[in-house]
C-alpha cells in the first residue's frame, strides 16, 4: 500500500465534555511525504493522531488509509500500516530489556523467532543501538529511550510514521541525533511538534491546526515564515527565523 495515500475527509471529533476537537477537517497525504502538524495546545494535534489510529472514533468524515476506510474491523489492519511513536517513551517501553521490547511486536505478529531476531538487530541497527539490546530501558538517557522506542515501532515495518513531539525533553545534542533519524527514514512521516525550528528542518509540508480547524496546509518556508498567520494561531516564528538581537537581521533566509 506504500504508494497510496492518507486521505481525511470532513473530520469531526468532540469529546463527552462537548469540547469539539476537530471541526471539519479535510487533507490528504502521499507516499513519501514528511508532513508536520503543527499548532497550539489544544489546537487538536494530538486528537488528530488518535483519529488516525483509531484510538478514538470520529464523530463524522472518513479516514482512508490507501483503499481503505478506517473502521473498527479494519483498525488491526491499518494498524499494520503504520507506526505511532509516543511524545513519552515510557509509555512505549514496558519490557526488561531493550531487545524485549523491540521483539514485543514481530512475535504478536507471529513471526518465527529467526524472523523476530533479525526485525531486531535491523531495527536497532537502523537507529544506532544495537549495543544497547540487552539494557534495561530504565537505564537509558532521553535520547537512547527515544531511539528504541523508535525502533520498536520500525521493527514492525510499518509504510508510515507518525511521531507525537519526537524532540520534547532532549537535550540539544539528543534532538540533534533525532531529527538526523528523521531525515534518514524513507517512510511517509507525520510529525506533529511545538518544536518548529525543528519542523522547518526536517518536513517539507505543514498542516496548521487552530481551534480544531486546519487553518493552514502547505509549503513548510511558507507557513513557518508567515509570522501574521502564526501569531493569528496561537504561534511565533521559528527561532531561526527570527531577528537577530545582536545584528537586527533575519538568521536565517526563507526558501
Amino acid at each position: 500500500m506504500s504508494h497510496h495515500k492518507i486521505e481525511i475527509q470532513d473530520l469531526c471529533f468532540t469529546y463527552p465534555d462537548g469540547r469539539r476537537a476537530i471541526r471539519d477537517a479535510s487533507f490528504s497525504i502521499y507516499h513519501g511525504e514528511s508532513v508536520g502538524i503543527i499548532g497550539a495546545n489544544g489546537a487538536g494535534k494530538s486528537t488528530l493522531l488518535m483519529l488516525l489510529m483509531g484510538i478514538l472514533q470520529a464523530d463524522t468524515g472518513e479516514v482512508n488509509i490507501g483503499d481503505m476506510r478506517l473502521t473498527k474491523k479494519t483498525i488491526p489492519l491499518i494498524r499494520r500500516r503504520i507506526g505511532l511513536v509516543f511524545q513519552d517513551p515510557d509509555d512505549q517501553l514496558f519490557m526488561t530489556t531493550v531487545g524485549e521490547d523491540v521483539a514485543f511486536g514481530p512475535r504478536n505478529l507471529g513471526l518465527t523467532e529467526d524472523e523476530v531476531e533479525e526485525r531486531v538487530a535491523a531495527a536497532l541497527a537502523q537507529v544506532g543501538i544495537l549495543h544497547l539490546a540487552s539494557r534495561a530501558p530504565s537505564r537509558l538517557s532521553g535520547g537512547e529511550k527515544r531511539a528504541a522506542a523508535i525502533a520498536s515501532v520500525l521493527s514492525l515495518r510499518p509504510d508510515i510514521l507518525i511521531m507525537d513531539e519526537p524532540t520534547a525533553s532532549l537535550d540539544p545534542k539528543s534532538r540533534r541525533r533525532v531529527m538526523t533519524l528523521l531525515d534518514g527514514f524513507q517512510h511517509t512521516k507525520i510529525i506533529t511538534s511545538h518544536d518548529l525550528d525543528m519542523v522547518l528542518e526536517t518536513c517539507q509540508r505543514v498542516i496548521l491546526m487552530n481551534d480544531g480547524f486546519v487553518a493552514a496546509d502547505g509549503k513548510t518556508a511558507d507557513i513557518l515564515g508567515d509570522s501574521e498567520l502564526l501569531d493569528n494561531c496561537g504561534l511565533e516564528l521559528p527561532l531561526s527565523l527570527q531577528k537577530c538581537p545582536v545584528c537586527q537581521s533575519r538568521q536565517f533566509r526563507v526558501v
